[in-house]
């Protein structure tokens, strides 16, 4: 058995419309990520932080069209990916678990090196984590990776969903129990004058503050269903734009909208509050991640549509390192060692300057997609993956 037998996916064996769906992930879980990129959010209510309409509009749009929905969105997609992976070893004669741990470990070691010494808001150690319990599944089939899925999506959550409402009935205020100003104002100064060590040492502690005890229930029941759900999906290879597959992708399509989106905007017609946010984000969140997948997966059979999207995939095919990118730009613009900007931008401001760098990102997944066959981060995870050096260049045709 050759050694160069097991490539990475590249040119036809791509499904196109999975690359657009992974580039707007990574476009939408930037708009999620950038305000705690230049502002304590993860301490304090982003109501009540900044002023005005502008900021107020701001905040309405990435809640209700981009929060809790894209990196659910990302979840389904490394399901989605973890089973054509699977694959394409078997297929080529390879054994899977060697081929899949070292992933997973060279995975965790990036999220490690990302979340204390970049960002503490990394996702990369819970997908790493995440994964590894989705090995317990990876030779379930597909109705039983469906059956989990929604069972873990909808038991737990409407459960404690109903217990909040309850537990609010006695103690309206239960919300704010949630947000510390002196936790907040602390932070803040150190991101905004401290030093790399005092600013690392920050890091650690915000990423232990969210990714503690309760990190691996919440694992459990908002990233590992999305994940069964995305390799539920590959392996029925429904979003391979087969005409016989069309009719239910439709009907996923409609069940998304009818679950999603009347959950996603539950605390805006009804009152927000603990209860309606946790509604919102855990039942909405998956509900319209789904929606804009198929939807996606719906339009891209239209040439237009195909045509106006396919920026996206530029950016998808790279994107690991285009996540990586925003956290090392951002964090260089708005820290102590950086340029010092913490504190100091407006929630719209953020907004636009997010547009304007994926932006960039697209231009500069497009300029080095001429040369190279994938990006820097996924070359060094592909070479540890398979234990040999993979070839980066493209080749030139002489």
């Amino acid at each position: 058995m050759g050694n160069n037998q097991l490539n990475p996916v590249m040119g036809a064996e791509r499904i196109h419309s999975i690359d657009v769906i992974r580039g707007l992930a990574i476009f939408g879980i930037f708009f999620v990520n950038m305000p705690s990129f230049f502002s304590p959010v993860l301490y304090l209510n982003s109501n009540t932080w900044w002023n005005g309409d502008l900021n107020q509009w701001t905040y309405w749009i990435v809640d209700i069209f981009a929060q809790a929905s894209f990196y659910t969105l990302f979840s389904f997609l490394f399901g989605f990916g973890m089973v054509l992976f699977k694959e394409r070893a078997v297929a080529k004669g390879y054994s899977f678990y060697p081929l899949i741990t070292r992933r997973l470990i060279v995975l965790l070691l990036f999220g490690c090196l990302h979340a204390f010494f970049v960002w503490h808001g990394d996702i990369l150690i819970t997908y790493a984590i995440a994964g590894a319990i989705l090995l317990l599944f990876h030779k379930a089939k597909p109705l039983t990776l469906l059956i989990w899925a929604l069972v873990l999506i909808f038991v737990p959550n409407l459960f404690l969903g109903g217990m909040m409402f309850l537990a609010l009935m006695f103690e309206p205020e239960l919300g704010a129990v949630m947000f510390n100003e002196q936790l907040a104002l602390k932070s803040a100064e150190i991101y905004a004058t401290g030093g790399f060590w005092e600013i690392t040492i920050q890091r650690f502690h915000d990423w232990y503050y969210v990714n503690n005890a309760s990190m691996i229930f919440a694992l459990t029941v908002t990233l590992l269903p999305m994940f069964l759900l995305g390799a539920f999906i590959a392996k029925k290879k429904w979003f391979e734009g087969r005409e016989e597959d069309l009719k239910k992708v439709k009907i996923l399509w409609l069940i998304s909208l009818v679950i999603g989106v009347p959950m996603k905007l539950l605390p805006y017609y009804t009152s927000k509050n603990a209860a309606t946010e946790y509604l919102q984000d855990t039942i909405g969140g998956p509900g319209t991640s789904i929606l804009y997948a198929t939807s996606i997966v719906l339009i891209m059979r239209l040439p237009l549509w195909k045509k106006l999207l396919s920026p996206l995939a530029l950016v998808g095919r790279l994107s690991l390192s285009n996540y990586l990118f925003q956290s090392i730009v951002c964090t260089l613009l708005f820290y102590g060692y950086g340029f010092g900007l913490y504190g100091k931008v407006e929630l719209y401001i953020g907004f636009l300057l997010t547009i304007a760098i994926f932006i960039i990102q697209i231009l500069l997944s497009s300029l080095w997609l001429k040369k190279f066959r994938f990006g820097p981060f996924e070359w060094v995870w592909r070479t540890f993956t398979y234990a040999q050096k993979v070839d980066i260049r493209k080749k030139t045709i002489r």
